[in-house]
């Protein structure tokens, strides 16, 4: 015959299984409730891609047809070979991809040096010439415009790409140095303490030790450099002034005449800027997550 205790602690069971079944009810509303926010938020960002693509895809007609037509029909392929051999953007993507690649070389590995020298080499007024690096973030390109455009000039820069690479040489920027500084800095001590005891120096240390394990932080930076170089059109317009230096920015730029823009190719044209751009965050998303994620974990 059953005691009172038993009865006691069966009633606390079916407590605690009702207790669980809302709980787990109530996950799965909020479980579900998150993923149709983050697929409606997907679906509106997409959009002006998607009516991009759909678009470049349209007669110059069709783009401007009410009720709004999202599949193209019919399909106008030549707009992209109509597009791309009006302008020679074989030229442009040349021109730019030689600003891209000397920007990410330059920008990788300077900012990870002084990144290492602020993070991990004690000397007076680090954190002073620190704040005074931090400090320059707050001034707007448009007010370094002049002095540098004057600077360039008489250096004999001008219509040549050195003002757009050389520069980025020297640091790196600072938004950079701040962001592999605080990688470097959650990288446990042991590790460069045990590679002084085997007399290992302090380029050593940044170059077999922390820059491998920096793998995840270098790459979103030289995801930020890329999409900086490749997007960038003020500073091509200031300083280049043949068009066989022009970059695909100012080669989309001088896309629309002065009196009728054809949109179907302007698109068209946009388009295949883009793709590279899409292509790259598709094969380095993974370390390009991680790098965000893990910067900043050890203050």
């Amino acid at each position: 015959m059953a005691t009172i205790d038993q009865f006691a602690e069966e009633a606390v069971l079916k407590t605690q299984a009702k207790r669980k079944q809302v709980y787990q009810n109530g996950d799965r509303f909020w479980n579900s409730l998150n993923a149709g926010l983050l697929i409606l938020m997907a679906i509106v960002m997409l959009l002006p891609f998607i009516w991009l693509v759909s678009s470049s895809l349209k007669s110059q007609n069709q783009i401007f047809s009410y009720p709004p037509q999202w599949i193209p029909d019919p399909i106008q392929w030549e707009n992209y070979s109509k597009a791309l051999s009006i302008k020679p953007f074989g030229l442009y993507l040349v021109n730019t991809l030689k600003i891209v690649v000397l920007n990410v070389v330059a920008v990788v590995f300077s900012s990870s040096f002084c990144a290492y020298g602020f993070a991990r080499i004690r000397f007076w007024g680090r954190d002073f010439w620190f704040g005074i690096v931090m400090a320059t973030l707050f001034l707007p390109y448009a007010i370094l415009i002049v002095p540098q455009f004057i600077i360039f000039t008489r250096l004999g820069w001008v219509d040549t790409i050195l003002p757009l690479t050389v520069p980025l040489f020297f640091g790196g920027g600072a938004f950079n140095i701040f962001l592999l500084r605080q990688f470097f800095r959650s990288i446990p001590e042991e590790l460069a303490d045990a590679a002084r005891i085997d007399g290992c120096g302090e380029f050593g240390i940044y170059w077999r030790i922390m820059l491998p394990l920096a793998k995840p932080a270098l790459i979103t930076v030289a995801i930020f450099t890329f999409l900086n170089a490749w997007n960038d059109l003020l500073g091509p317009i200031i300083y280049l002034r043949s068009p066989a230096n022009f970059t695909v920015a100012v080669g989309l730029a001088s896309f629309r005449s002065t009196l009728d823009v054809s949109w179907d190719l302007q698109l068209a044209a946009t388009t295949s800027v883009i793709v590279p751009i899409i292509i790259l965050f598709f094969f380095t998303q993974r370390y390009f997550i991680k790098g965000i994620v893990m910067t900043g974990l050890k203050g």
